[in-house]
């Protein structure tokens, strides 16, 4: 699932490869997204090619490569290269099923189960990796261990990445989710990040700004304004099928 900026990028990419042969610079970009800076379709390109949409030329300027487009683009690839990687794209992106702003959480619901287990609503899927707009489905459920749940509103988010496989969470997991706005520095969070993309990192606060950290090297921390990142939830448990 690409967010919106990811996908409006891919596109701008695709139609300037498709006009011209040639791939637009960041400076092009930038201006054609209303960026304000570069750091961002950095950012956008680096997500693009770890979901295998994208590849970058080695020792060629401007050149970027396309590998695969998302569902709802009926156009043909402009590369000819296989596609990288095994990942897909779950879902088009519609404007009934993305979520630009909060997870709606609800309060906990008794499943039919008994009391041993509460229904709690689960929201799709959420980057461990790079940052992800996160699908929403309020008529699906998740049967949790009451046990594992405390006082307050609950969600799960099946997690899509790698990045914090060394805190012991890993691809396609449900995380339990406790609803909040305030986490202490070491809580494994949602951080939505300019009200638009949701991830899944450890938080640290360093003085007006905010670190997400992964959990595995190959991932760099991000260091965000504290104005750009909003809590919505805290991590209180992880289920995991076999």
């Amino acid at each position: 699932m690409l967010t919106r900026k990811q996908h409006e990028l891919l596109v701008y990419i695709k139609d300037r490869l498709t006009e011209t042969g040639v791939s637009p610079s960041f400076e092009e970009m930038k201006d054609a997204l209303g960026l304000h800076s570069k750091s961002g379709i950095h950012r956008l390109v680096s997500a693009l090619e770890e979901r295998g949409f994208l590849r970058r030329l080695a020792h060629r300027a401007r050149a970027l490569e396309i590998l695969k487009l998302p569902e709802d683009l009926a156009s043909p690839v402009v590369a000819s290269s296989p596609v990288a990687g095994d990942r897909v794209v779950r879902g088009a992106m519609t404007s009934d099923n993305v979520v630009r702003g909060d997870f709606a959480a609800r309060p906990s619901l008794r499943s039919d189960q008994g009391d041993a287990s509460i229904a709690i609503p689960l929201h799709g899927r959420i980057a461990a990796g790079t940052p992800i707009e996160a699908l929403q489905n309020s008529d699906v459920t998740l049967s949790v261990p009451a046990n594992m749940l405390g006082a307050g509103t609950h969600f799960a988010l099946e997690v899509d990445g790698d990045s914090m496989v060394d805190a012991g969470i890993l691809d396609g997991d449900k995380a339990i989710i406790k609803s909040c706005d305030t986490a202490e520095n070491g809580d494994i969070v949602v951080a939505l990040v300019d009200e638009e993309e949701a991830t899944l990192k450890t938080l640290h606060k360093r003085g007006d700004q905010i670190a997400l950290k992964p959990a595995n090297a190959a991932y760099s921390t991000q260091l965000l304004p504290a104005d750009r990142v909003r809590i919505q939830g805290k991590l209180v448990g992880i289920i995991r099928s076999y």
